[in-house]
């Protein structure tokens, strides 16, 4: 059984009369990413920089593996713990080269003298900054700074790695960049925490989700699990070539008819005023289903078999972003409305 490296019990949190953080448990075994999905002001960073030891609970207990394998309380006891980088907010640095302040970080952090030479060049090459390796950091674009903040979480190759936000200021091809090379890091068995507001990098790296409002966890399970909580399921199906507009109008009730055993009964009309959408742009179908495995699967042979001369499918699949979207929609109306705003100092 994997063992666990963090855990959080009844952690409470205050800012003057603002409850940040209001008696939260997670559990959290080793190699998994963690994403932290919430509005502004939820208690997501607070809630990391509780982990990462920046700042104390007014309450409860955090639970993290030390050298010798077994859970410590850090309030207790802060010392022997399994390494841990962070990056927190958007980095601010001395206006040094990108070496002297790896190597003041990595030396901060014990890692091996004989090795740091190869680590930095190692990283500053995957993330495109050999060339500015002795330049000053007052030259750097708002992106390179937030990859090197990202370098300093991981240059002494820690256990735990908490980013809050990582990918701000990023371009695509650097947003890629660090979403592959979190993803080697939980190959290789670190364990992750990972606030962002881009669902989609979530969804494409995250093992589990905790969604957070007003201080509280309100659900903290797989994507997978969490998405059977939905009221709503949705497919999305994808052509080759768009469908002409005088076409669109006779093939969607004959598709209705087809599907109709497998459609949403009670489909809220706020998102739908009919279980399938047509999306010129998109050149795709939007399908919305009673969720079930099988249904899926005669969804996609009536489509495929009965509908071959209408259109050619080029992708069939879930849509995962938009699920979580609504997920989280949909649980914040329904559990954050029983919240008690009060102990917020609301």
């Amino acid at each position: 059984m994997t063992e666990t490296v963090i855990k959080l019990e009844n952690i409470y949190k205050k800012f003057g009369h603002l409850t940040a953080v209001n008696n939260i448990n997670i559990n959290v075994k080793r190699g998994e990413v963690i994403g932290f999905v919430g509005p502004n002001g939820a208690g997501k960073t607070t809630t990391l920089k509780l982990i990462a030891r920046l700042i104390k609970p007014n309450s409860g207990k955090i639970f993290i593996l030390n050298t010798e394998g077994k859970l410590q309380n850090i309030l207790e006891n802060p010392k022997n713990l399994i390494e841990m980088g962070f990056l927190i907010d958007i980095p601010h640095f001395y206006n040094s080269t990108p070496y002297r302040l790896l190597r003041y970080i990595a030396n901060l952090r014990n890692f091996p003298k004989d090795k740091l030479n190869q680590r930095i060049d190692e990283l500053l090459e995957i993330f495109n900054l050999t060339k500015w390796k002795y330049r000053k950091v007052k030259k750097f674009s708002k992106g390179m700074i937030q990859k090197l903040g990202f370098i300093g979480a991981i240059i002494h190759d820690p256990e735990i790695i908490i980013l809050d936000e990582p990918q701000t200021g990023l371009d695509p091809n650097a947003r890629i960049d660090v979403r592959n090379y979190i993803k080697s890091l939980s190959g290789r068995g670190k364990t992750i925490f990972f606030a962002s507001h881009m669902l989609y990098e979530l969804t494409e790296i995250c093992d589990k989700i905790a969604l957070i409002n007003q201080g509280s966890l309100i659900e903290f399970d797989t994507l997978d699990n969490l998405e059977s909580l939905l009221k709503t399921k949705e497919l999305i199906c994808e052509i080759l070539k768009p469908i002409p507009l005088e076409k669109k109008d006779l093939i969607i009730p004959r598709l209705i008819q087809s599907l109709e055993p497998y459609l949403e009964d009670n489909l809220d009309p706020r998102i739908s005023e009919e279980p399938i959408k047509y999306n010129p742009h998109e050149k795709s179908f939007v399908i919305y289903y009673n969720g079930e495995e099988e249904s899926r699967a005669n969804i996609l042979n009536i489509l495929v078999n009965e509908f071959k001369f209408d259109f050619t499918i080029h992708s069939f699949s879930k849509p995962k972003t938009s699920q979580l979207e609504s997920l989280y929609s949909q649980l914040i109306k329904s559990k954050g409305e029983n919240l008690d705003l009060s102990k917020r100092g609301v």
